[in-house]
């Protein structure tokens, strides 16, 4: 079955939602639609932020979210990130993560990107194993720290 991939929509954000609330992080739960609605508005005045979708027949079946991000450092070549990637539990293995991987490299080479990154929790083994197969290479070291942001 063929999978389409192209850049999400507003429509598309209950969808997105829903995926989100499957890959078991804050406790299972998402954001309210209308908190969704107004992130997304702020989103769109990026440059080059975007969320894509992969679709299967008409349902949203996968999802990531990719920033470009210009540089002043590596002689103003930008450089892209790789957030929130999740695909449809039951569809999990189908090939869509690859479908969609390969659709953001293509869009980091369009744009002229040095580097397409990401994290991943050093928990998610079988993540590393998919992200390896796709010729991903462990890179340095990913450090976080918790910010203690006021909660939206």
């Amino acid at each position: 079955m063929e999978t389409a991939m192209r850049e999400a929509t507003e429509a598309d954000i209950p969808a997105i939602l829903s995926l989100y609330a499957q890959l078991g992080q804050d406790d299972g739960t998402v954001l309210e639609p209308e908190d969704a609605r107004r992130i997304w508005t702020r989103m769109a005045t990026y440059p080059d932020y975007r969320i894509y979708v992969a679709i299967r027949e008409t349902d949203v079946v996968g999802a990531f979210a990719l920033l470009i991000m210009d540089n002043l450092a590596h002689r103003g070549t930008p450089s892209a990130v790789i957030e929130d990637v999740v695909v449809k539990q039951e569809m999990r293995g189908q090939g869509i993560g690859r479908r969609m991987m390969m659709f953001a490299r293509k869009l980091c080479r369009e744009k002229g990107c040095y580097k397409m990154a990401f994290s991943s929790n050093r928990n998610r083994t079988q993540a590393h194993r998919f992200y390896e197969s796709l010729g991903f290479n462990i890179h340095g070291y990913s450090f976080s720290i918790e910010t203690e942001a006021e909660t939206r």
